[in-house]
C-alpha cells in the first residue's frame, strides 16, 4: 500500500502543539534541567564528552525523573513556529516556488519536496521573502532586497514576494544559526488573492515571430479563458519567449493574475493568442517550435496569506532562560547535563496539576551540627537508616543540603538494592569531603533562602514538584552545562512533527 504523510499532517500537529499552550483548557508543560552527575558506564552509560542518546522506554523516564534539578513553567510567548534559517547571499543560486515540485520535477538545487528545497530567504535586517522566480536558476545577482511591497516585486535578476519581518523579540528568542522564527504580516495576508496566478514557467523556444502577444489562462479559476480572468502577456524577443519577469516589453508577463485557480494551461496555438489584452483580435505566434508557457498554481488564499503554512513551519521552539536561581529553585552550585520537556506534572504529594512558575526537583536537609563542608557531586550516607545519595549543592551558610537519590548503586540505592530515605537525627557524612552533619529535627518552619523559602519538617524538605508525575514529551542528553549565581542560560528546543 503506497501512502505519505502529507506537509498538512506536519503543520496540523505543529498547530495542535502550539494551540494547547494558549486555548481555554490549556495543557500546562514546564522545561526541567537534570543529571548533575557525570554520564557513565555504570549508570545512564555514554560520557560527558559523548552523551548517551536517549532512551524512550518507560525505565528511562522514572530516572529522568530521579536525576532532575527542576522545572520552568512555559507560557505562550515562550512558543514559535520556526523554519530552517536559509541567509541571503548575493551570487547565491536559489530554488523557485513551484506548486508541484516532486521526485520527477525536482528544484535548481535538487529537492524533491518544496520544504526541503531553498526557496525563501532572510535578509539581514530580518526580511524574509519567497522566490516566485529564480531565472532559470541562476544566481542571485544585485542589492540585498529590502522592499516590503506586497506585491511581487523583480530585484537580482528575481521575482520576489515579501512575507515578513522578524520582530525583536522574535530575534531575541527565537532566531538561532540554524532556525527562523516564522509568523505571518496581517498586511500582507490582506493583500493576497486565491488562485492568483503571480508567475509563470517559460521554454524559450525559437522561430517565432517578435512582437508583443496576450493569451488567457485555461482552468478552473473565475473567468477562466476569458478577458476578465488570468491573461499572459508574451514577449517574443530573436524568435524565443522572453523569460517570465515584471518588465513589460523586455519579459513575458503576468498582465492579469485572475482569482480562483487551482490548475491551468496556456496555449500557443493561433486559436489562442491575441494582439490585444481585450482578446478581441485574433493572431499568431508564427510558426516556432519547442515553447511554452506554464502557469504556477500559489498556495491556498495566494502567497503571504499564511507564512506558516507557505514556508513549511512544521517545526516548534520552546524558549526560555534560567535567571541565576530562579527563586532558589535552580540550584547555581552545579552543572547540568538532561533538558526535557514536561507536560501536566503535579504539585508534590497531590494530583493537582501545577502553575507554579519554577518547582523544585530536590530534596532538601536542614542540618543542626557538624564538620567540614559537603562537596557537589559526592556521595553522602546515613549508616543508621541505611540511606544514600549524592550531594547537588550545599549552602553552608544556612546548612541547607540538597540532594538526589538515583536508582544505581552509591547514587540512591545502597548494595541491599533498597532506595531508604534519610530520617531522624542520625550523622549524615560526605564520601569525599569526611563532612557530617546531624538534621535539625527542630526544623519545622520555612526557612529564607534570600528569594524564596523552603518548609522543613523535623529538618527534611520533600521535592515542589511530584516525580513520576504528569508525562516527558521531549528530553536531550548534552555536554556540561555549568550553572553560576550571576550567569544566565539560554535554552532553546527544537521540535519537528
Amino acid at each position: 500500500m503506497a501512502a505519505i504523510i502529507t506537509e498538512k499532517f506536519r503543520l496540523h500537529n505543529a498547530e495542535q502543539f502550539f494551540e494547547s499552550l494558549s486555548e481555554s483548557s490549556a495543557d500546562t508543560y514546564y522545561i526541567g534541567i537534570g543529571k548533575p552527575i557525570s554520564f557513565t558506564s555504570d549508570t545512564s552509560g555514554g560520557t560527558d564528552l559523548s552523551p548517551p542518546t536517549p532512551v524512550d522506554d518507560v525505565s528511562s523516564e522514572f530516572y529522568l525523573w530521579d536525576s532532575m534539578i527542576a522545572a520552568k513553567k512555559l507560557t505562550s510567548s515562550d512558543v514559535s513556529y520556526v523554519i530552517p534559517r536559509r541567509n541571503w547571499a548575493n551570487s547565491t543560486t536559489y530554488d523557485m516556488y513551484e506548486h508541484n515540485i516532486s521526485s520527477s520535477n525536482t528544484t535548481t538545487s535538487g529537492a524533491t519536496n518544496l520544504y526541503d528545497s531553498t526557496f525563501y530567504f532572510m535578509t539581514s535586517d530580518y526580511k524574509v521573502y519567497k522566490v516566485l522566480d529564480n531565472n532559470g536558476g541562476t544566481n542571485y545577482s544585485g542589492a540585498e532586497p529590502s522592499s516590503t511591497s506586497t506585491a511581487p516585486h523583480a530585484i537580482g535578476g528575481y521575482v520576489l514576494q515579501y512575507m515578513y519581518t522578524l520582530t525583536s523579540s522574535e530575534v531575541a528568542n527565537f532566531l538561532t544559526t540554524d532556525y527562523i522564527p516564522v509568523s505571518t504580516d496581517s498586511t500582507v495576508s490582506a493583500a493576497a488573492t486565491d488562485g492568483a496566478i503571480d508567475s509563470v514557467i517559460v521554454t524559450a523556444g525559437s522561430g517565432y515571430t517578435n512582437g508583443t502577444y496576450y493569451a488567457p489562462v485555461h482552468g478552473d479559476g473565475t473567468s477562466s479563458g476569458t478577458s476578465s480572468g488570468a491573461i499572459i502577456r508574451i514577449t517574443i524577443a530573436s524568435n524565443a519567449i522572453a523569460s517570465f519577469g515584471l518588465t513589460a516589453g523586455t519579459d513575458t508577463t503576468i498582465h492579469a493574475a485572475g482569482a480562483g485557480y487551482t490548475h491551468g494551461t496556456v496555449s500557443l496555438a493561433s486559436n489562442e493568442i491575441y494582439s490585444d489584452a481585450s482578446l478581441s483580435t485574433a493572431t499568431n505566434v508564427g510558426g516556432g517550435s519547442g515553447g511554452a508557457v506554464s502557469v504556477v498554481i500559489g498556495p491556498k488564499e495566494g502567497h503571504g496569506d499564511n507564512a506558516v503554512k507557505e514556508l513549511g513551519g512544521h517545526y516548534v521552539m520552546l524558549h526560555t532562560t534560567l535567571t541565576q536561581a530562579e527563586g532558589d529553585d535552580f540550584l547555581t552550585g552545579n552543572d547540568f547535563r538532561q533538558v526535557s520537556l514536561i507536560e501536566d506534572p503535579y504539585n508534590y504529594g497531590t494530583t493537582t496539576v501545577s502553575t507554579a512558575s519554577t518547582l523544585r526537583s530536590v530534596k532538601a536537609i536542614k542540618l543542626a551540627s557538624g564538620a567540614g563542608t559537603f562537596q557537589a557531586d559526592e556521595k553522602i550516607s546515613q549508616a543508621t537508616t541505611g540511606a544514600v545519595g549524592k550531594v547537588v549543592e550545599y549552602d553552608s551558610t544556612l546548612r541547607i543540603l540538597y540532594y538526589q537519590q538515583e536508582r544505581f548503586a552509591d547514587f540512591g540505592t545502597p548494595s541491599d538494592g533498597n532506595k531508604d530515605a534519610f530520617s531522624g537525627t542520625h550523622t549524615i557524612t560526605g564520601a569525599t569531603s569526611s563532612a557530617t552533619g546531624a538534621p535539625d529535627d527542630g526544623a519545622d518552619s520555612s526557612v529564607d533562602t534570600g528569594d524564596s523559602t523552603i518548609t522543613f519538617t523535623n529538618g527534611f524538605a520533600n521535592e515542589e514538584i511530584e516525580h513520576d508525575s504528569g508525562d516527558i514529551l521531549y528530553t536531550e542528553s548534552r555536554r556540561p552545562i555549568s550553572r553560576a549565581s550571576d550567569q544566565t542560560e539560554d535554552i532553546k528546543l527544537i521540535i519537528e512533527f
